[in-house]
């Protein structure tokens, strides 16, 4: 599938020009907000048009046997798309999962046009401080956690020598002349020990059930074998893990933290995920979604090491945005127009009647941009929350142990003094 550095993906093909009746090799791309169908020849666009002035997205045919994919456009505009490679159903899976998640969120296309709202950007400052605060809060719990660790590590130590020590007084106890092996009261004791062991381990099997919950997650297109054979699906991003998803939820397959190796981003709106074998074929699934930045919020917290940014997101985010000079420009002012157009502003007012409350009406308080921007600092909150909640659950679950672990530490010691002060 080849690449345009200003498009999320651009496919080889050939377009229909109804008034010359032919049919043109050229490249469709696809970016944030635009299809377009470049000319291979004359380098010109042969159709622009915005994604959500799009209608409808079909397969169809023509003349029966050549396989194209359809765009209706508003104003009954129709275009033909042929000879798309590797194939038109990838092509029509690409462009129908932009085209609803545009739907979902319209006014994101004209998201460069608001100005700054000083609201937006004290709620911002809020959220940042809150963040700071829990990351802080997140360190003190990684802390507590390793003290804890320790406790258990020197009562492993302490059950160990009580353990030795057990054996030294069963020697004693049962010396090598006794005709009948073990004692009665001996084999009562050893019962009972085991019995507390298998309690105590199947409390420690109900651990862990904080992991398991889902952060974010987003429709996106599934590959296992490269770009030739996108699928719609869907990523969940869980406090511990990864899990990709076909569309009737079927697990796929599942990632656990420790096993993701490294998760390449390509832009925005691409990622691949890989898990690495030694003698064995690794497991890697590509992602593209229009969601994606929402997912890569919390991915860039869980997997800080572990994600890289490729040449190809480094070119995609150099490209100079959408602009009025640039090469949307058109689009860009066509997408104020309408923005200010859907706004109830009256067409001609005095100068000096508007008073302070419709001016500040008319102000937005909070922008796109800024909005954008909450959420993902909002779902980011969410994620350190959650993983301090599960680190809250296993510092439970490592105190009930150490509870019990001291317990029986002191019950072991208690019967070895009452054996050795019986043996003096």
């Amino acid at each position: 599938m080849s690449r345009n550095i200003s498009s999320i993906h651009s496919w080889p093909g050939s377009y229909y020009i109804s008034n010359d009746k032919r049919w043109e090799n050229g490249a469709l791309s696809l970016t944030k907000t635009m299809v377009r169908f470049t000319s291979d020849q004359t380098k010109e666009n042969l159709a622009s048009f915005r994604l959500s002035n799009i209608i409808q997205i079909k397969m169809e045919s023509s003349s029966f046997i050549f396989s194209t994919l359809t765009v209706l456009e508003q104003g009954n505009v129709k275009h033909w798309f042929g000879s798309l490679k590797p194939n038109r159903v990838v092509v029509y899976n690409v462009l129908e999962h932009f085209w609803r998640e545009r739907l979902l969120s319209p006014s994101s296309e004209i998201k460069g046009a608001e100005p700054q709202g000083t609201k937006g950007r004290e709620l911002i400052n809020l959220v940042a401080g809150a963040q700071r605060r829990l990351e802080d809060t997140g360190i003190v719990l990684h802390h507590q956690g390793e003290q804890f660790d320790n406790m258990m590590q020197g009562l492993d130590k302490i059950e160990s020598d009580l353990g030795i020590a057990d054996k030294c007084l069963s020697q004693l106890e049962s010396p090598s002349w006794w005709p009948f092996g073990k004692v009665p009261w001996k084999m009562q004791q050893e019962a009972k020990a085991e019995d507390a062991a298998r309690a105590a381990a199947a409390a420690a099997a109900g651990s862990g059930s904080g992991r398991n919950k889902v952060i974010t997650s987003i429709p996106a297109l599934v590959s296992s074998g490269g770009e030739s054979d996108l699928k719609p699906g869907c990523l969940l991003v869980l406090v511990s893990s990864l899990e990709v998803r076909d569309t009737s939820c079927q697990l796929l397959h599942h990632f656990e933290r420790k096993e993701v190796d490294d998760i390449r981003v390509h832009n925005p709106y691409e990622i691949s995920v890989r898990q690495r074998f030694i003698g064995k074929p690794d497991i890697s699934y590509r992602l593209l979604s229009a969601k994606m930045p929402e997912a890569l919020s919390v991915l860039e917290m869980q997997y800080k090491k572990k994600v890289e940014y490729t040449s190809e997101f480094t070119a995609f985010m150099s490209t100079p945005a959408a602009s009025p000079c640039g090469a949307e420009g058109s689009i860009w002012t066509e997408g104020l127009q309408q923005h200010c157009q859907e706004t109830e502003v009256p067409v001609e007012v005095p100068a000096g009647e508007l008073s302070q409350l419709q001016v500040h009406v008319l102000q937005p308080a909070v922008s796109q941009a800024e909005a954008q921007e909450l959420r993902q600092m909002l779902m980011q909150l969410k994620n350190l929350a959650l993983e301090a909640e599960t680190e809250l659950e296993r510092h439970d679950d490592v105190l009930a142990t150490v509870d019990s672990s001291t317990d029986r530490a002191t019950m072991h010691m208690d019967k070895q003094t009452c054996r050795m002060k019986r043996l003096l």
